[in-house]
């Protein structure tokens, strides 16, 4: 296959999938990985694609942000996996605040029940899961309710976070990097998360690998503000040692 086929073959797949992984398409393709870097880099520079940890997106997805119902379908088993790990990072009384996001709301089923715990939630699904739990405390913030992420957001939301100071704070995002920190493509939602890790004493970023290097519209923390990351081992040494100098503790669950 020449370079300027795979060139086409590279976009149309980063535009019908959102995304393209390096080492799926040269092993279809029987290629070298660096090949298809080297593709992309093409594209990159093209405008077609943005380069990301382990292949590239396609430009116009970018800010593209998929529903409750699809973005729980993604990588499902890494999701449980992080949730599964963010349990140790739970107090074991005391308060929390679970952001929305389809892995804080796996991390909402597992919460302890043998234990006392006040729980603070944007997240409609969240609190959901937890309204008749023993155990909880709920406090369900209100606002405005984006019907994308079903999580409560602008000004109500941000006057209630305002007084708050919690224990420990699980967030998610759509995006983080060393270099751009934590990102998500709306900006009232942005408002709310940089709200909630200015609320918590301890601030748990739960993403999985894919998100490595997806940067987002708006950046509601750096990486220095971030005491804990729980992502999945899709991540090599390389990405956790980067990650790590920029300041948090990360777990691969």
């Amino acid at each position: 296959m020449y370079a300027a086929e795979r060139h086409q073959l590279l976009a149309q797949r980063a535009r019908r999938d959102g995304r393209v992984d390096v080492n799926d398409v040269a092993g279809e393709l029987g290629v070298a990985p660096e090949t298809i870097r080297r593709d992309l880099g093409v594209l990159e520079r093209q405008g077609v694609v943005r380069r990301v940890y382990g292949g590239a997106v396609a430009v116009e997805r970018l800010d593209f942000e998929p529903e409750v119902a699809q973005r729980d379908q993604t990588n499902a088993a890494e999701k449980d996996a992080i949730a599964r790990a963010a349990l140790d990072q739970v107090p074991d009384r005391g308060s929390i605040l679970l952001d929305a996001g389809t892995t804080t709301s796996r991390l909402a089923t597992l919460l302890p029940t043998d234990r006392e715990l006040t729980v603070i939630t944007n997240s409609i699904p969240v609190a959901s899961i937890l309204a008749t739990r023993p155990g909880i405390t709920l406090h369900i913030l209100g606002g405005r309710v984006r019907g994308t992420t079903l999580a409560a957001v602008e000004a109500w939301t941000l006057h209630a976070l305002d007084g708050l100071l919690v224990d420990v704070a699980f967030l998610g995002a759509n995006g983080f990097s060393a270099e751009h920190g934590c990102t998500t493509p709306d900006m009232a939602e942005s408002a709310v998360k940089a709200a909630v890790v200015a609320a918590a004493r301890k601030r748990v970023l739960l993403a999985d690998h894919s998100k490595y290097g997806t940067d987002q519209l708006s950046r509601f923390a750096r990486l220095a503000e971030i005491d804990v990351l729980v992502t999945d081992s899709g991540l090599d040494a390389g990405a956790v040692a980067e990650l790590e100098e920029a300041g948090p503790e990360v777990v691969l669950a």
